[in-house]
């Protein structure tokens, strides 16, 4: 069990969504936050919600450049003291038809989704490790990370990476008492969708009035498909519980098991005889 009480929790993509959520429960639960992100009113308006309930400091960052990165932890720690609870749960979306992606796109979406994540660990763990106090590192990826949905081809690659690099990093941390637990979202009310379209890269992206128009209502779908989902708050307590009970495998609902059964099933059934 991971006591939270007093530790520093490191908050990528803390100013929105599911990062705010979990900001949310663990200054509840008596953490100090640190919280990023890119956009920086997200970040005020962040801080002055949170400020009474816990120490908060925030950080304007994007999470793809790793000297940025290496000094704003640096400042985390000066303020709040050293990071033991670590959210690498910064992402995006992108759902451009597969043949019309960009180097730029593959770049934004890898950078973001997995070398963030990648940044934070080899940021932080080094850290964590040599304390010798123990912690726990909660990595987001998302149903889409475990069985196919439709989500398309970047954000899908990006996130079974991060599944599979939270395995990896939980079959060695064990020992070193240090937590591992992998967030894998189904639909969560956050403003994701238009968020992503406004920051994609553009160059190069060249698509037809029909292909613009399909995309304009496919976005529409999901954003309403994602406001059934659960709320920002519940994802955070979901999170806090799991790190308390030291829980891998992190849902929000059972909407993925039949995909998931039938992934295993076809992966089996593929092994010969």
């Amino acid at each position: 069990m991971t006591d939270v009480q007093g530790r520093t929790a490191f908050i990528t993509g803390g100013g929105n969504g599911i990062g705010l959520g979990i900001a949310r429960s663990f200054a509840r639960a008596g953490a100090k936050l640190a919280l990023i992100d890119v956009d920086a009113s997200a970040l005020a308006r962040a801080k002055a919600e949170l400020q009474d309930l816990a120490p908060v400091e925030t950080f304007q960052l994007d999470v793809r450049d790793r000297h940025s990165y290496a000094t704003t932890a640096e400042a985390a720690e000066r303020a709040l003291g050293p990071v033991s609870l670590l959210f690498n749960n910064a992402g995006v979306i992108s759902a451009a038809p597969v043949e019309k992606l960009t180097y730029e796109l593959w770049d934004w979406s890898i950078g973001i989704n997995l070398y963030g994540v990648i940044n934070g660990v080899q940021t932080f763990l080094p850290k964590i490790v040599g304390r010798g106090h123990g912690g726990h590192i909660v990595n987001t990826a998302s149903s889409a990370g475990l069985a196919l949905t439709r989500s398309g081809v970047l954000y899908t690659t990006s996130k079974y990476a991060v599944v599979g690099m939270s395995e990896a990093l939980d079959a060695e941390l064990g020992s070193a008492g240090i937590g591992v637990s992998v967030l894998c979202p189904g639909p969560v009310a956050t403003g994701l969708i238009e968020r992503s379209s406004n920051a994609a890269p553009k160059r190069g992206l060249s698509l037809s009035e029909e292909q613009e128009r399909r995309g304009a209502e496919g976005r529409a779908q999901f954003t309403e498909y994602l406001k059934q989902g659960v709320s920002i708050d519940d994802v955070g307590e979901i999170v806090l519980k799991a790190v308390r009970e030291n829980r891998f495998y992190i849902h929000t609902d059972r909407k993925m098991e039949e995909p998931i059964k039938a992934r295993t099933k076809a992966l089996l059934e593929a092994m010969p005889s």
